[in-house]
């Protein structure tokens, strides 16, 4: 009989082995979602299996049901033995290596043998693999560069959305114990920094072993590292590293403080608080900064980018929160790439206690996302009014228009000055050199009709890097223009990162804090843009979305 884990396991081999062979993606992903729905799930399972209730969990339809229960009863998977079996031999662990197709694994197993990296490797090693049919030379090099990469520790960071994710549910987990007295979230996490090598948990209380033991018995603890004198250090299934800090109530600000800052911001800290009672007892934060004449510096901003000289100086703004948006802005529907209808993200929006929902769909060329040609544009704006009959919240039409290589936008002037709302993104020809860039976002920015730049610098976190260009000299050319910059909340991106952010602000340079939403879910992505906004010392005055319905119409109209 298995448990969750080991079923959630048994699906990403799944998925895995489909995506191995070019099956249907959204097939893999089918396997993926219901994974993460096991994983996260947190009733009884052996009921539902047992009540034949396994659809009441999201993301678990009949098919992926009967091979949950089969997994549960026999500890095994028919489907995944078949996938294994119709596998060569090391199809698996080859295929993590970049740009190993299967048509390439059968290749090199039907002519060296090769089952596995390290036989791949010494084939490299050996010059066999560039005799082989569809190799060569530089293939061959390409492919030791590849394993070395491969062969080297992972950077083990997590992403803000799955930290902060996984923190609340230990969070919410460890809260069921009678004897904690408080906890939170320190660390990078709590800075919202973009990604975290850690989740550490700061927990206070009179009686440390019932605290540890409930965390020792957390769901998805997978092994034990460490445990010392109140610290315990984990790995969940995730293969995330976690940590808990159990302390006496009396000590618990204090610790979660030391475990917040950045060592930079604490130092500093530390050399002001010289020569003063460090022995009291606090209750608040707010004490520990009051006591060396600062005003409270919030968590986000704890990194040493002269936060304490504006504390001492009373210039710190008080932050832009999650309760000052009113407008939901940058979002998707069917009509692209999103998963939900308007209405949907309509009645999600107003559910959420939003005022507007900007309707930006892609623009024409951006095929590979359905952009909408003018031709359907007609049938949008038809549909986004027989919805705003039937919803309260206010609905703008608008489009995430892709910039052209030459800094043109994608549709023609008469139709741009018919959309409420324009976000102006970069989607293609990210390898421009920086003055190639610079001079097409300057043509795309200096445009005279009122624009957002969209995910400005284009990053992916992991994946891409911020695309290149004189980023002073585009900044000082917005400041004089009819244009406003985004904070994408899309958790993958993040984009302005916080530096830009304050580079911008300090230009008098208005901004929107948008989500991304391709779908209801992502319109949660909105936490994630605020955390970045706060870390860029954004105050409300300073974000458009955060006007009344009249006011924001007015000040993004083309």
């Amino acid at each position: 009989m298995g448990d969750r884990f080991e079923i959630a396991a048994d699906l990403r081999a799944i998925a895995n082995c489909l995506r191995i062979k070019g099956e249907n993606p959204f097939k893999a992903q089918a396997y993926e979602r219901g994974a993460a729905a096991l994983e996260s799930f947190e009733g009884d399972l052996d009921n539902l299996i047992k009540g034949r209730h396994l659809k009441e969990i999201s993301g678990v339809g009949s098919a992926l049901a009967a091979i949950i229960e089969e997994i549960y009863s026999t500890g095994e998977c028919w489907l995944l033995q078949q996938l294994r079996d119709e596998l060569p031999p090391g199809a698996i662990e080859l295929s993590e290596v970049p740009g190993l197709s299967l048509k390439k694994i059968i290749a090199l197993h039907d002519a060296l043998t090769i089952a596995s990296i390290v036989d791949l490797k010494a084939a490299c090693e050996d010059g066999q693999v560039s005799k082989v049919k569809g190799f060569g030379p530089k293939s061959q090099t390409k492919l030791l560069a590849d394993i070395e990469k491969l062969e080297k520790p992972q950077d083990g960071f997590l992403l803000l959305n799955d930290a902060l994710q996984q923190a609340e549910k230990i969070l919410n987990y460890l809260r069921g114990c009678p004897q904690l007295v408080q906890a939170d979230i320190a660390g990078a996490l709590r800075r919202r920094k973009e990604k975290s090598r850690r989740i550490i948990i700061i927990a206070s209380s009179n009686q440390q072993k019932p605290v540890l033991s409930r965390f020792l018995a957390y769901p998805a603890l997978a092994r034990t590292d460490e445990i010392e004198d109140g610290c315990c250090l984990v790995r969940l299934a995730s293969g995330t590293r976690a940590e808990l800090v159990i302390v006496a109530p009396e000590n618990y600000i204090t610790t979660l403080h030391r475990r917040t800052g950045s060592r930079k911001h604490l130092a500093k800290l530390a050399g002001l608080a010289r020569g003063k009672n460090k022995n009291r007892i606090v209750t608040t934060e707010n004490e520990i900064y009051h006591r060396v004449g600062l005003s409270y510096i919030p968590p986000e901003l704890r990194e040493d980018e002269g936060e304490i000289e504006a504390g001492k100086a009373g210039r710190l703004p008080e932050l832009l929160t999650h309760q000052d948006i009113r407008g939901m802005t940058h979002c998707h529907t069917v009509y692209s790439d999103g998963r939900n209808s308007i209405e949907e993200m309509a009645l999600a929006a107003e559910a959420m206690g939003m005022a507007y929902l900007t309707i930006t769909d892609h623009s024409q060329s951006a095929y590979y996302a359905r952009g909408v040609g003018i031709d359907r544009l007609r049938a949008q704006w038809d549909e986004i009014s027989r919805v705003q009959e039937r919803v309260g919240i206010k609905l703008l039409k608008g489009t995430e228009s892709d910039i052209l290589a030459d800094g043109s936008l994608d549709y023609p002037d008469n139709i741009i000055e018919q959309f409420d709302i324009i976000i102006a993104s970069i989607h293609a020809r990210y390898k421009m050199d920086a003055d190639q860039m610079t001079k097409r976002l300057l043509r795309a920015l200096k445009l005279p009709l009122f624009k957002i730049w969209g995910h400005p610098l284009g990053r992916l976190l992991q994946s891409r890097p911020p695309f290149d260009c004189r980023m002073e000299q585009i900044l000082d050319e917005i400041a004089q223009s009819r244009c406003a910059i985004e904070i994408n909340g899309d958790p993958k991106r993040l984009d302005l990162e916080p530096r830009w952010i304050r580079a911008a602000r300090e230009r008098g340079i208005k901004f929107i804090v948008s989500t991304d939403a391709h779908s209801i879910g992502g319109l949660g992505n909105l936490r994630y843009g605020v955390a970045m906004a706060r870390r860029g010392w954004l105050a409300p005055d300073e974000v458009l979305n955060t006007l009344s319905v009249e006011n924001f119409i007015q000040a993004v109209r083309p």
